[in-house]
């Protein structure tokens, strides 16, 4: 019973919603940088190369067997370095693009959370916190010289 109430907590928050929307973003996210890698940076580096098609380079360990009819005996063994490649293209991508968009944002988000910036729009949390904070400031103030004088 708990359960069902703590998850329904965590979908009314939003939680969920952010997760899911996360997640769809980030199958497209993936499919656009596979695209750019595949269709856009390993074309010219294989015409770079002489024509090497970087999707297509293997180690064979052991070659594919046939019988005299075409029909095959068992299966090539080969490891597929070349999708490495591509693999790895996508993800030092993927990376960098994530590391920019997340320093972006904290960079913005440090620019919100300056109450002595006006260039950006204050949150008004952050605004509150700062005004109660200078709040106590003045009243400690007060007390101090309330003590003084007594």
């Amino acid at each position: 019973m708990k359960f069902l109430k703590d998850f329904k907590e965590f979908a009314i928050k939003g939680s969920m919603m952010d997760m899911a929307i996360g997640i769809i973003i980030g199958a497209s996210f993936n499919k656009v940088i596979d695209v750019l890698v595949k269709k856009i940076l390993l074309p010219p580096l294989s015409l770079l190369t002489e024509g090497v098609n970087f999707q297509d380079k293997l180690i064979i360990l052991r070659a594919a067997e046939t019988d005299v009819d075409g029909n095959i005996i068992s299966d090539q063994v080969a490891i597929g370095y070349g999708e490495f490649i591509g693999t790895s293209l996508d993800f030092l991508i993927i990376g960098l693009t994530v590391f920019i968009a997340v320093k972006f944002l904290n960079n913005l988000k440090k620019k919100a959370e300056d109450p002595n910036d006006n260039t950006v729009t204050t949150p008004k949390d952050i605004e509150l916190l700062s005004n109660l904070t200078q709040l106590m400031e003045e009243q400690n103030q007060l007390l101090r010289q309330k003590q003084k004088d007594s």
